[in-house]
């Protein structure tokens, strides 16, 4: 399967770095990962493993984002457009234009999901809630 859009695994690994770099540094974000990430190089080796399989299709990762996402218990829906914003930045600091477009666009579509899953776990004593 080619891969979605031109970009290479180093280029990933250097895009994961300089965006965990930056969450290690957020006011908000860097006391929520805290908890949670022990281990930065392992952490994000399993990242950058999941977004080769995702853009790359290489395999190497099993997990399930939302699973985590859920589990860790301190994410919040107005978490992940801070996230989107700091992983654009790094993206367009760290690739050529189309690159970061290309990834920032799968970005998006998978952060909406995954906020969707914890809104939708925050309101769960009533229907789901689908924007």
């Amino acid at each position: 399967m080619d891969p979605r859009f031109d970009i290479t695994e180093p280029e990933i690994a250097r895009a994961i770095a300089t965006f965990y770099a930056a969450v290690r540094r957020h006011e908000v974000l860097a006391p929520i990962f805290a908890e949670h990430v022990g281990d930065w190089p392992a952490h994000e080796a399993r990242i950058t493993a999941f977004w080769a399989n995702a853009i790359l299709h290489k395999g190497g990762y099993a997990g399930s984002p939302m699973r985590a996402h859920l589990q860790a218990g301190n994410v919040r829906p107005e978490h992940f457009a801070i996230w989107l914003a700091l992983f654009d930045e790094s993206l367009r600091r760290t690739l050529p234009p189309w690159s970061a477009r290309a990834w920032s666009a799968m970005a998006h579509r998978i952060g909406q999901g995954l906020k969707a899953g914890v809104q939708n776990i925050a309101a769960s004593d009533g229907p789901p809630i689908l924007r």
